[in-house]
């Protein structure tokens, strides 16, 4: 890019903070119009949420901020990689991408939309594909060069399935050639494909794995939205509905950079929000099924002892790992129990915060935000705090 074509890009960057979801909502209607095939790569249900445009907005905006030093969007690049990957998308979706998205700039601006304008965003454009696919083409070469990695999409076969909770049911999913799974990092996630009738569209969600390597199977827990059709759960509800034993589904490798830090005594404190604990879980089973030294604090907080998944099998870790304490918040407690409300660390102050210790934080958005405040507001180093928010990111806390 010329150092003109960067001023122009970086002129945008006041109508992109006002409008950009406009222009995101825009090009995503466009492209859909003029490639419907796409529907069966995107998410629809944050399609019609509008979490995804939103997200897009956000990476544009970023992206041309930073056009002068496009690195340090690094750890961003690597997270949307991650999520590309588990997608399968491919260099050619670049250039559809491209095209509407350049195409969109121009009917969103109008007259505004100089040859000049354009051209310099087709350069950024075409600077920012290059970083991203050629990263990518570095993840999945990562992937294959596994035991037992692949890319695209392969068969699995649900051998279990585990109710934990009256919300969440558990799925143990082994590979249909009766292979070994490709070894991953606890708190990566699986993208799952199923064929959605009402939809008449395959549609891909994204399940953290929960539970440790093992090299058998994989472990997805998941939630059963209410209502048949809620956008976030047209999937999910077909997995508890429609999904039995025996059946296939097909999924993509593990991926995902909200990762336990490897090769660590420093004390570990997890901190969690409903279905929020389930990257969690995996890394805690690893942690514990190590019988190391490492000290381990789990937050976990839920409506009540009913939606409480995992909590015998909580109680037995903590059983076995006399360094691993848990304190569980109940915010409609059927019966006496440690910590009545919202999760609240000041309530639990001395045990949260602990001198050199990683925290990992997972949940909706809000609650990541007020558990990331706290921690920062007592002390606590921004590089030791580590959160997952599930969906397409709307947090910028470690900027």
């Amino acid at each position: 890019m010329t150092t003109e074509q960067k001023q122009l890009v970086t002129a945008t960057v006041p109508v992109l903070r006002e409008h950009g979801v406009l222009l995101t909502t825009h090009f995503y209607n466009r492209m859909f119009t003029h490639n419907p095939e796409l529907k069966h790569v995107f998410n629809m249900g944050n399609q019609q949420n509008g979490k995804q445009q939103t997200a897009l907005a956000m990476a544009v905006l970023a992206y041309a901020e930073h056009i002068e030093n496009p690195a340090v969007l690094m750890p961003v690049v690597d997270s949307i990689g991650h999520k590309h990957t588990s997608l399968d998308i491919r260099p050619e979706h670049y250039a559809i991408v491209g095209k509407h998205l350049l195409a969109s700039i121009a009917e969103v601006l109008g007259d505004a939309a100089k040859p000049a304008l354009l051209e310099a965003w087709a350069a950024a454009y075409q600077q920012l594909a290059a970083i991203m696919s050629g990263h990518e083409q570095g993840l999945y070469a990562k992937q294959v060069s596994k035991n037992a990695g692949w890319t695209g999409w392969k068969p699995f076969i649900v051998k279990q399935k585990v109710k934990e909770s009256v919300e969440i049911t558990s799925f143990y999913l082994y590979p249909a050639d009766g292979g070994a799974v490709a070894d991953f990092l606890p708190g990566q996630y699986i993208s799952l494909r199923l064929f959605l009738p009402e939809l008449q569209l395959l549609q891909p969600r994204q399940y953290s794995i929960s539970c440790a390597p093992n090299g058998k199977y994989y472990r997805i827990s998941v939630k059963k939205e209410t209502g048949a059709s809620h956008p976030d759960g047209m999937i999910s509800n077909r997995l508890h509905q429609h999904i039995r034993e025996n059946d296939v589904v097909e999924l993509s490798a593990p991926a995902g950079t909200f990762t336990l830090k490897e090769h660590t005594s420093r004390p570990q404190v997890f901190i969690s929000g409903g279905v929020g604990q389930t990257p969690l879980i995996a890394m805690l089973e690893a942690l514990t099924g190590k019988q190391a030294d490492t000290p381990i604090t789990w937050v976990h907080g839920c409506r009540n002892e009913a939606v409480h998944a995992f909590k015998d099998h909580l109680t037995q870790l903590a059983g076995s790992y006399p360094l691993l304490h848990h304190h569980i918040f109940y915010d409609q407690p059927e019966v006496q129990t440690q910590h009545t409300g919202w999760v609240d660390l000041s309530e639990i102050k001395t045990a949260v915060l602990q001198a050199d210790a990683d925290y990992y934080i997972c949940g909706p958005a809000p609650f990541i935000a007020k558990h990331y405040g706290f921690l920062v507001e007592n002390g606590v180093d921004t590089a030791s705090i580590h959160f997952e928010e599930f969906g397409p990111a709307s947090l910028q806390l470690n900027n």
